[in-house]
């Protein structure tokens, strides 16, 4: 089976981790999505690009989900919602962007989280269950991630997750308007030297 297959909204692929699971947004999210977003907002912001006029649209979302389709289609992003198990409720989303095949095998991790599921430990089993999928299914080589020196729980959260802090980049991303210095991560496969997916996952 090709990996697009897998990954496609409707395939039924489930991520699993400790107290969350994790699957491909669908259409059917929207209404969901856009109340934990909307109610996140001022929590979330500080941390994440401007966000449009219309970013909460039900068009808007439709454009995204043509985006992570698009992404999926060419290998170079794996987009996931994150759901707590004990009842299914959206929690945030989680996405492995910037794949790179070759002599790079890596991609990087990047997650937010609605603020009522703050602190309860799911956006990190999240983490640890998509770097998983990453390293055994995927058979990438190394993880990388990124996040404002500010930003302490998700400091703290990668190194509960196995990342280890490797460096500072200035100006790295453009946050809430402005471009933002950033501590880099990073996390090397613990399964050994990597080819590629498993045999019978196609890229």
């Amino acid at each position: 089976m090709a990996l697009l297959d897998w990954i496609a909204p409707e395939s039924g692929l489930r991520i699993e981790g400790e107290g969350v699971w994790l699957r491909a947004p669908r259409s059917s999210d929207y209404a969901e999505w856009r109340e934990l977003r909307a109610e996140s907002r001022a929590f979330l912001q500080p941390w994440e690009p401007t966000w449009p006029a219309d970013d909460l649209s039900r068009g808007a979302f439709r454009r995204r989900l043509l985006a992570y389709a698009r992404d999926r289609e060419v290998g170079a992003a794996y987009p996931f919602f994150v759901f707590r198990g004990s009842d299914d409720a959206l929690t945030g989303g989680i996405t492995l962007s910037n794949v790179r095949r070759g002599v790079a095998q890596m991609g990087s991790i990047g997650y937010w989280c609605g603020r009522p599921f703050t602190r309860q430990g799911l956006t990190l089993a999240a983490v640890r269950a998509l770097s998983e999928f990453s390293f055994r299914t995927l058979g990438l080589h190394r993880l990388e991630a990124a996040c404002i020196p500010e930003n302490r729980p998700s400091r703290d959260l990668l190194g509960k997750a196995g990342f280890a802090e490797e460096g500072f980049a200035k100006a790295y991303l453009k946050i809430n308007g402005a471009w933002r210095d950033h501590v880099l991560f990073g996390r090397v496969s613990p399964y050994g030297e990597r080819d590629g997916p498993d045999e019978g996952v196609s890229v």
